[in-house]
C-alpha cells in the first residue's frame, strides 16, 4: 500500500491418498483461475485509473481518521499509483494468493476480506497525514502471513514445510513492515500480516474428535459386548461333579 508519491511494496500432511490428491488439484485448478482473474481485475482498473490521471485512487483511497473513507477499505487493495507500483504488486500476490487459495477458493475470500479489513483499520487508525493509501500490499503481506503459519495451525506436513519455504526466501518483505520505510505504508504492510496470522487460526482445519473404540463399517454391526457372570465361581463345582459322575454322592 503507498499514499501519493509512495513506490511499491518492494522492488525488484503426510499420506496423501488418490481421492485427496485429485481434490487438492482440483482446489489449485480452481485458485490458479481466481487468482489470474482477480489480477486481470486489477490490471483492468489500473487502466482506467491511468487514463483517468489517477482519480480513482484519490476518490477511492483509505484517508486517516476520514469516516468517509471507511467502506474504502474494500476498494483500496484494487487501486495504485503508478505502473511500478502495480507491476511490483503483481507477481507476490499472484504467487502468495495462489499459495493461499490452493486449499479452498471459499476459505480464501474470507481471509481476503479478513486482511482486507485489518490492513485498511491499521491504515486509518494510525497512518498520519492526510494522504490517500491504496495498493494490494496489504493483502500480499496478509496472504504471506497466513501460508507461512497455516501449516502448523491445520497439522498438515505438506503446507508446513511451503510455510518454511516461503518464510525463509521472503523473510526480507518484513522490513517494510517496521518504521521507517520511507515512502511505503508500512502500516497497511504491518495490519495485512496481522490479517493473515489471524486468519489462519480463524479459517484453520477444526477436525472433529473420534470417539475411541472399534466403528462398525456400514451394513455391520459390531458384536453385543460380553457381561462378566455374576455369580462368582465355585472352586469345588468340577470336583462335585466328578464324585455325581463315579455315584458317590
Amino acid at each position: 500500500m503507498s499514499g501519493p508519491g509512495r513506490g511499491g511494496g518492494w522492488g525488484g500432511g503426510a499420506g496423501i491418498g488418490p481421492a485427496d490428491a485429485e481434490q487438492m488439484i482440483a482446489e489449485a485448478r480452481k485458485a490458479f483461475f481466481v487468482m489470474f482473474g482477480f489480477l486481470a481485475v486489477v490490471w483492468l482498473v489500473q487502466l482506467a485509473n491511468f487514463a483517468d490521471h489517477y482519480a480513482f485512487s484519490r476518490e477511492y483511497g483509505v484517508v486517516s481518521g476520514d469516516i468517509a473513507t471507511l467502506p474504502d477499505i474494500i476498494s483500496a487493495p484494487f487501486l495504485h499509483w503508478s505502473w511500478a507500483h502495480i507491476e511490483s504488486n503483481s507477481g507476490p500476490l499472484f504467487v502468495f494468493g495462489f499459495l493461499a487459495a490452493y486449499r479452498g477458493v471459499t476459505r480464501f475470500l474470507g481471509l481476503s476480506l479478513l486482511v482486507a479489513v485489518t490492513s485498511g483499520l491499521v491504515v486509518w487508525f494510525f497512518e498520519r497525514g492526510d494522504v490517500e493509501t491504496v495498493g494490494a500490499s496489504g493483502l500480499i503481506f496478509g496472504y504471506f502471513g497466513y501460508v507461512v503459519v497455516r501449516g502448523v495451525f491445520d497439522r498438515h506436513l505438506i503446507d508446513t514445510l511451503i510455510g518454511v519455504v516461503m518464510a525463509a526466501s521472503f523473510a526480507y518483505m518484513l522490513t517494510v513492515a517496521v518504521p521507517g520505510t520511507p515512502g511505503v505504508s508500512w502500516l497497511g504492510h504491518l495490519g495485512g500480516l496481522i490479517g493473515g496470522l489471524a486468519g489462519a487460526w480463524i479459517f484453520r482445519d477444526r477436525h472433529p474428535r473420534r470417539p475411541s473404540g472399534p466403528h462398525p463399517t456400514p451394513g455391520t454391526t459390531l458384536p453385543a459386548p460380553l457381561t462378566p457372570d455374576p455369580t462368582p465361581p465355585n472352586p469345588r463345582a468340577d470336583l462335585h461333579k466328578e464324585l455325581g459322575d463315579l455315584g458317590l454322592l
